[in-house]
């Protein structure tokens, strides 16, 4: 989908025939400037190599000035030049933030905070998802939009709003409180059936009326953990409702004309279930911005890997990351080196097709003037604008890769949205829990052995995969523990962690003991968790230095094929399990009671790994400094090799064609450091 959609194009930036290519370009915002700087915007994006850029994200000011008023004229003459230059266009629906008249006019439209305050204008994304008065003007608008530009020839794509839910993704409004019961209506036709599932016999909540039913606004003491769960279900499925409408008009009027909307999958933006929202458009885009800490570029794979799972492993769009420093964070540090390109060839070993930042040209002024871009402040004789032209070049060599999917590791970590939600809740036996870093610290320790491993949701068919981890799985419906030990008794091995299988999808705990729906599977039993606090560990009898934090289980092995793979050596539960695992047949399903952190796993790793015999695939002196990554189409490999340190690394045995990198004397790859190499393999 993605490498073809530049196809509508007549010519390239230098005149050539359209084919397959990766996409490379920017948010491009002119309206931001006179109008004798665009004239010099296609030029510089002709030199850069820029095939496609998005337009119009903030512009539903400027192209709707008042309620009955409408200025096309600029946008006009943008999308003719950008089309004369041969340069594709991704057209925003202007709709993700609304513009002071229709604020002013329709105060009912801002979006309201659990504490009953009012988010006003200032900022961006000042609307309630569940406005039916904001709904009906923004679909006015990409009605307008639609309509006149369905033919243009520079159009290859629709972006609906942006970033849907950055900043309103919980909305408590009268507004949200009406959709909200007709949203639990839907989910559990009766009061009864919804009491049951809120466990409402608790603290006095039974209700006997929908209309009794609101958000779970600020309250005395803790919300009903259900009530909270639903609502995150909901506003979830609010901000997806939206993305449909203004897709279902956008298909009406141009149904050749495919759309996206740019996901989030990056840090802590865990409001939308993107893994739900994947299938509502046509190809899947995302924004990433590096995080600053000891796994920052870990977390970039990470984040990277896991839309290639949302996406099925099928090419997506990297819609937005940035040059170099953000603005947004307490201290924003420019990328050193080699960082650039790096950063952008990492996505694109995880499926990336298309590789845009934000933005084209630095603001001048704004929230974001400090906000790197492709072109910066000092102008295109810069080191940044030179790094990026050299990235353009870089990616036209490397557009046979354009189309290949992501080829499957033999390892998959299992990243579940609910779970996410619901294992870090209140009134928990700790509040320091991180389900993200936890799997991450999975994925890291991975890397750290030479090992491949794709992010993956709880929907993927798990077969595919010789050895799956379900970090902190804390929601298994019985229908997924019934698919776990499928799995298991088929053959796959099973690595699961403390927290896991506690609660069904009603936030409900299944009795007997924990770890509940996995109990059988897992072949142990726990009666009571033992967090720790701040600052305590406890020491496993592992090979070298184990050392756990954040939570123990007090376990007793109930099934003779259990063997236990270390115990605790101090702390309050000291003798007794620490890690284990049940043989099932030719599977297995192991235990994992602590937080080990990426050093700790990089120690049990292998012995956890032995049973399916996974390892590494790189050359010795690769492992662990260098990430491999691979995509593939009918008829090559592309093996994508990442230096994840500042040393020079040799890839000594590595064979194929280099199509990205230099090689050494012996003809073999050598990664500087922070550089990416791509070698071309025969699909075998």
């Amino acid at each position: 989908m993605i490498s073809t959609l530049l196809s509508q194009l007549r010519h390239g930036p230098d005149g050539e025939p359209t084919t397959p290519r990766l996409a490379y370009g920017a948010d491009y915002n002119p309206e931001q400037w006179p109008r004798e700087v665009w004239d010099e915007d296609i030029r510089l994006m002709r030199e850069a190599g820029v095939n496609i850029v998005s337009v119009g994200i903030f512009s539903w000011a400027r192209i709707q000035p008042a309620r009955d008023a409408w200025d096309f004229g600029w946008l006009d003459e943008v999308m003719d030049l950008l089309h004369t230059g041969g340069i594709g266009v991704d057209l925003a629906t202007a709709t993700a933030s609304p513009p002071p008249w229709l604020s002013t006019e329709h105060p009912e439209i801002l979006p309201v905070t659990a504490a009953g305050e009012t988010l006003w204008p200032g900022g961006r994304q000042h609307w309630r998802p569940t406005s039916p008065v904001f709904r009906e003007h923004a679909l006015r608008l990409v009605r307008k939009l639609a309509e006149r530009y369905a033919d243009h020839p520079a159009l290859v794509a629709w972006h609906v709003s942006n970033e849907l839910g950055c900043h309103n993704v919980y909305d408590y409004s009268d507004d949200a409180a009406r959709a909200f019961r007709d949203w639990l209506r839907a989910r559990y036709t009766t009061i009864d059936t919804l009491n049951q599932a809120w466990g409402t016999a608790f603290w006095s909540q039974r209700y006997s009326d929908w209309e009794q039913i609101l958000p779970p606004r600020l309250a005395a003491s803790f919300p009903n953990p259900t009530q909270q769960l639903d609502f995150k279900r909901f506003s979830s499925d609010a901000l997806k409702d939206h993305l449909r409408v203004e897709r279902d008009l956008l298909r009406e009027i141009t149904p050749n004309v495919p759309v996206t909307t740019n996901f989030m999958v990056m840090g802590n933006t865990k409001g939308m279930n993107y893994a739900d929202w994947a299938a509502e458009i046509d190809f899947v885009s995302n924004d990433h911005y590096v995080l600053p800490g000891s796994q920052d570029r870990d977390e970039l794979s990470f984040s990277a890997n896991l839309v290639s799972g949302i996406s099925a492993g099928k090419p997506w769009f990297l819609m937005e990351h940035s040059t170099s420093a953000v603005n947004w964070q307490p201290v924003n540090v420019a990328k050193r080196p080699g960082d650039l390109a790096r950063d952008s060839l990492l996505h694109v070993a995880h499926g990336a097709d298309a590789v845009c930042y934000f933005q084209w040209r630095q603001s001048a002024a704004g929230a974001e003037k400090y906000h790197s871009a492709m072109v910066p402040h000092s102008g295109a004789d810069s080191e940044v604008f030179r790094a990026v032209a050299e990235l353009g070049r870089t990616l036209r060599t490397l557009a046979p890769v354009a189309g290949s999917d992501r080829e499957t590791a033999r390892v998959g970590i299992v990243f579940d949205w609910e779970s996410w939600w619901a294992s870090e809740q209140d009134s928990h036996p700790t509040d320091r829990l991180d389900y993200r870093q936890e799997a991450l610290d999975w994925y890291s320790a991975l890397l750290d052995l030479g090992a491949r491993a794709d992010i993956v949701t709880a929907q993927t068919a798990l077969d595919r995969y010789d050895v799956v981890i379900t970090p902190v799985l804390h929601m298994i419906p019985a229908a997924l523990s019934k698919e776990l030990t499928r799995y298991v008794e088929q053959g796959g091995h099973l690595v699961s962690t403390y927290f896991s299988g506690v609660v069904d999808e009603n936030d409900h705990i299944w009795l007997g003991g924990y770890p509940g729906a996995l109990r059988d599977l897992l072949g142990i039993r726990i009666e009571e968790f033992g967090p720790l606090l701040d600052g305590d560990t406890v020491e496993l009898d592992l090979d070298g230095t184990a050392t756990g934090s954040l939570w123990t289980d007090r376990i007793t092995v109930t099934d003779p094929e259990v063997e236990v793979l270390a115990h605790y050596r101090s702390g309050t539960y000291a003798g007794r399990p620490a890690v284990t695992r049940r043989t099932v047949g030719g599977g297995s399903a192991a235990y994992v009671s602590t937080r080990l952190g990426r050093a700790g796993l990089a120690g049990l790793l292998p012995e956890l790994l032995a049973p399916a015999g996974v390892g590494s695939e790189l050359p010795d002196a690769a492992r662990g400094v260098v990430e491999l990554t691979v995509r593939r189409n009918a008829d090559s490999r592309y093996l994508f090799l990442v230096n994840r340190t500042d040393e020079t690394v040799p890839l000594t045995g590595l064979s194929g064609e280099l199509l990205v990198g230099s090689a050494g004397e012996d003809g073999f790859p050598v990664l500087s450091p922070r550089e990416v190499a791509v070698v071309s393999q025969p699909a075998t």
